[in-house]
């Protein structure tokens, strides 16, 4: 080795975690103005809408590891978190032959195997490459449970950064993994420990708000779970903990969360099928000690 190349070795930085999955309604680009709202002090941290768990890797560069619990709904989430976290070695060979022979017939070849058929890590493997190569990365199931996601125009996707899943996979150790309802947050969260709730947002109209299970087991998260959140929030917050919360800007949402202090920050909406329409909008960050 010469001496420059032993340099670069010796100067380059080891990869921050980052989300290595694609997320309807994450946060990666609100980051900036959320954690102006973040508690500086916590004991633990806890999110119960993991989704791409952005506000989680974002507490890691910050913070380094932490005691830290993820929940959703989605239990191939979860089992993708799980696999990265204890199998990477097995996960990456496959995750290589889907990239290889990524094209329209193998996706909706991959796309209608059925889950019980599949090992846990071929079941991650799958779950990644449907992620990264579906229209707009969406996650969505039909009434039978089966991913139904159609395949997007991607020009040679990118399925995985090995660097960064490393990185993941060593973020994630000691790290809590649920696949269940966000409520069960209440029976593992105390006084002093930070909850980030990023549940699908509340719409007025049939749009899509999918990214997680009601309670009554429906896909849609409706006005009912909306209602059960706040109550949620508002026992964590009578227990000591610091909670905040991102949803919609609406006349529901600001009704229900009276009793909770409200600011406004702009995003960018990028599900809409017409690309005009992915405009800047106000959402609404609710906070309460």
């Amino acid at each position: 080795m010469n001496a420059v190349s032993q340099a670069v070795q010796l100067t380059k930085q080891p990869t921050e975690a980052g989300p290595f999955l694609k997320w309807a309604g994450g946060k990666g680009q609100l980051l900036e103005q959320l954690s102006k709202y973040f508690p500086t002090k916590f004991e633990r941290y806890f999110e119960p809408f993991a989704g791409s768990a952005a506000v989680f890797f974002h507490f890691v560069r910050s913070r380094g590891q932490m005691p830290a619990t993820l929940i959703d709904a989605n239990k191939e989430l979860i089992n993708c978190f799980e696999i990265v976290r204890a199998s990477l070695d097995e996960l990456i060979p496959k995750l290589r032959e889907h990239e290889r022979n990524h094209a329209e017939k193998y996706y909706y070849k991959i796309r209608s195997r059925t889950l019980n058929e599949l090992s846990k890590i071929d079941r991650a493997a799958r779950f990644i490459y449907l992620n990264k190569t579906c229209y707009n990365g969406l996650y969505r199931v039909n009434s039978r449970g089966q991913f139904n996601v159609p395949i997007g125009s991607y020009q040679n996707p990118r399925i995985f950064d090995e660097e960064n899943l490393r990185a993941v996979s060593k973020a994630l150790k000691g790290v809590a993994l649920y696949a269940g309802h966000f409520s069960r947050v209440l029976k593992l969260a105390v006084a002093g420990d930070f909850v980030y709730f990023d549940p699908p947002y509340y719409t007025e109209s049939n749009g899509f708000t999918g990214y997680a299970v009601s309670e009554s087991g429906k896909a849609n998260f409706g006005a009912y779970d909306h209602r059960m959140l706040r109550n949620v929030a508002g026992e964590l917050v009578a227990k000591g903990c610091h909670v905040v919360l991102s949803n919609s800007d609406t006349a529901f949402i600001r009704q229900i969360y009276k009793g909770f202090s409200q600011r406004g920050v702009e995003a960018r909406r990028f599900i809409n099928c017409n690309g005009a329409g992915r405009q800047h909008v106000t959402e609404l960050v609710i906070i309460g000690k």
